[in-house]
């Protein structure tokens, strides 16, 4: 498939061929969603903790005498039932990260990347360069391209200007086509992809 090519003022900049391999699947949400689920599960930091009984600072002598009282048989006050005793069953630092096959993995990208192109979501600019690190111009270019929420995917090397002028502007992501993951490309309303980034991932897939 053929898609135009622009540059960050605007103007026209040729075509593209994409490849059908990579943008021209039909969406499976049950793949993309698994590859989602796998991402956040492995950022998630899993360091919520409470105390169990052996852990709270309460004494471990018995509560009252066994027999006489007409009450409950109880031992110590660091049981769960207890005001101040130990969490029963809490949370444990522990980490959510689970296994998740690369090929799977891949086609998760293929599919993330092919359902943008479906909704006409992507964008080509012909190289993601600044002529300097000011955030009002590059806010300015953005603004005539209507990119209000985009993420920015640019080759190996990042233009430093162009991180540096875009880092400050909201709901704008720019990442290296090595970073590039379906978690940030369906967070975004736009993919906006350069030309070094989209032969990047033809080689990747090839």
């Amino acid at each position: 498939m053929d898609l135009k090519v622009t540059t960050l003022e605007g103007k026209d900049a040729g075509k593209v061929s994409l490849s059908d391999a990579i943008f021209g699947l039909e969406p499976r949400e049950d793949i993309i969603a698994r590859v989602v689920r796998w991402q956040l599960a492995k950022k998630q930091q899993g360091t919520h903790k409470t105390k169990g009984r052996s852990e709270v600072s309460r004494t471990g002598a018995k509560m009252y005498k066994q027999k006489g009282t007409g009450r409950a048989r109880h031992h110590s006050a660091r049981a769960p039932q207890f005001r101040g005793g130990g969490r029963a069953h809490g949370p444990v630092v522990r980490s959510h990260e689970h296994d998740l096959p690369k090929k799977v993995r891949a086609l998760g990208l293929r599919h993330a990347l092919s359902a943008k192109l479906k909704a006409e979501d992507i964008i080509i600019i012909d190289d993601l360069v600044a002529a300097e690190a000011k955030t009002k111009a590059l806010a300015g270019s953005f603004a005539s391209l209507g990119l209000t929420n985009a993420l920015f995917i640019g080759g190996a090397e990042l233009d430093n200007n162009f991180k540096l002028a875009a880092q400050n502007i909201p709901n704008v992501d720019v990442l290296p086509v090595q970073g590039i993951n379906v978690y940030d490309i369906l967070r975004r309303g736009k993919l906006v992809l350069s030309k070094a980034a989209v032969e990047a991932l033809e080689e990747r897939f090839k």
